[in-house]
């Protein structure tokens, strides 16, 4: 039941992304236009404590209208490892620098539309170096108990897929 891309073509573009429209055959030989965002990669970190709090940005997202907790994340600049990447996000936007990160998982938030893969990383430590460089990324920072996550999750106060993934998945690994 595999669909196939026939061709594709790029209907707009910027630094951040571009909108094709392909032409892709179905399974049962039918043809369609379909259009998809091509994406940079997205790499997110944070840091959970001895106390098993993670690292965490309280955020409003204009598109969605909706506040909620997040990830430390941006896109994988040219040239960059995506480790890097999510080190950087994590010290500009939180003001704590990470020590050596794990890779967590990989995701793909919206498969149906875009080939956008968000990398999430963790680390067991991190060093506070000062107020975040980007501090318009979020109102506040905290660190927040993990045994606390699933029902943060459950109440929607972690609306983006990606960081409830994140946050569960190491919900799981720390406290079992």
């Amino acid at each position: 039941m595999e669909w196939t891309n026939l061709s594709e073509k790029t209907v707009y573009e910027n630094r951040w992304f571009k909108v094709n429209l392909a032409d892709v055959a179905l399974p049962d030989g039918r043809r369609l236009d379909h259009f998809l965002i091509r994406l940079r990669p997205v790499a997110a970190a944070t840091a959970v404590n001895e106390a098993n709090e993670v690292l965490l940005l309280w955020r409003h997202r204009f598109i969605t209208d909706t506040w909620g907790w997040e990830l430390a994340a941006g896109v994988v600049e040219d040239g960059e490892a995506v480790e890097a990447a999510a080190a950087r996000e994590m010290e500009e936007e939180t003001g704590w620098r990470p020590g050596p990160l794990r890779h967590l998982l990989t995701v793909e938030p919206a498969n149906g539309l875009t080939d956008a893969r968000h990398h999430l990383y963790w680390s067991p430590e991190a060093t506070y170096i000062g107020e975040p460089e980007d501090a318009v990324e979020s109102t506040r920072r905290a660190w927040i108990p993990l045994e606390l996550i699933p029902d943060m999750v459950a109440r929607g106060e972690v609306p983006a897929a990606n960081t409830a993934a994140g946050l569960l998945m190491l919900h799981r690994l720390r406290l079992g």
